[in-house]
C-alpha cells in the first residue's frame, strides 16, 4: 500500500467514524448551542488532543500494552464509565430541579467568561477516559501504516489526517448550533438539549461500564 493511498482509506476510515453521532457531538452541540463558542471550540480542541495522545500512544506501542493488559484496560474503562455518568448525572438532575446544569467552569461563566481553558479540559478527559478509542487505534491504525514506512511518523500522519476530519466537522457542529443558538437558550429549550445531552453522556456511561 503507498502512502498516498494509506492516507486516504485512513481518512474514509476516520470520516465514517467522526460523522457518526456520539458524545463528542453532544458535547460540542450543547457547548455551542448554549453560546459559549470558545468553551465548544475549548471541547474541540480537548477532543482532538486526546485523540492526538491515542494515535502517538498507538505508534509506539503503549496502547497495545493497554489494550493487552485485561486489569489495565478495565481500570480505564471503570474511571471512564463512572466519569461520564457522574457527568450526564448532574445534567439529569439540576433539569429536573429547574436549575441551570453545573459545569466545572460555571463560575467563571456567570461572570461573564467563555472559558477555553475549561473546555479543553472537558474535552481531554472525555477522550483520554474512553479506552474504546484507543481500541480503536490499536485495530484500525496498524492496516493502514505500508510495510518499510516508519510506524512513529506514518502513526502521527495518520492521527492527524483524523483530527483535521474532526476540526472540520466540529466547524460544522458549531456553525449548526449558532443558528439554532437563540431559540435553545431559552430555558425551556436549554433543559430539553440538556436532559438528551446527559441522557446520552449517561448512557455511554453505562454502556462503556457493561462493555467487556
Amino acid at each position: 500500500m503507498e502512502i498516498s493511498s494509506a492516507l486516504w482509506s485512513f481518512a474514509l476510515v476516520g470520516g465514517l467514524l467522526t460523522l457518526t453521532p456520539g458524545l463528542d457531538t453532544a458535547l460540542i452541540l450543547r457547548t455551542s448551542a448554549l453560546g459559549r463558542r470558545r468553551r465548544a471550540w475549548g471541547v474541540v480542541l480537548g477532543i482532538q488532543t486526546g485523540t492526538l495522545v491515542w494515535g502517538a500512544f498507538t505508534s509506539l506501542g503503549v496502547t497495545a500494552l493497554l489494550t493487552a493488559s485485561h486489569l489495565a484496560y478495565t481500570t480505564l474503562r471503570w474511571i471512564g464509565a463512572a466519569y461520564l455518568i457522574w457527568m450526564g448525572f448532574r445534567m439529569l438532575r439540576d433539569t429536573f430541579r429547574g436549575l441551570p446544569t453545573a459545569d466545572a467552569d460555571d463560575s467563571l461563566l456567570a461572570a461573564g467568561v467563555d472559558s477555553v481553558s475549561g473546555g479543553w479540559r472537558q474535552g481531554t478527559l472525555t477522550n483520554l477516559l474512553n479506552p474504546k478509542m484507543g481500541a480503536f487505534y490499536v485495530a484500525v491504525l496498524p492496516q493502514f501504516i505500508p510495510v518499510g514506512a516508519g510506524h512513529f511518523t506514518m502513526g502521527l500522519l495518520l492521527t492527524a489526517v483524523h483530527i483535521v476530519i474532526g476540526l472540520i466537522w466540529s466547524a460544522v457542529l458549531i456553525g449548526f448550533a449558532r443558528v439554532l443558538q437563540g431559540w435553545l437558550r431559552k430555558p425551556p429549550a436549554r433543559r430539553l438539549l440538556d436532559q438528551i445531552t446527559g441522557t446520552v453522556i449517561g448512557a455511554f456511561g453505562i454502556r462503556l461500564a457493561l462493555s467487556n
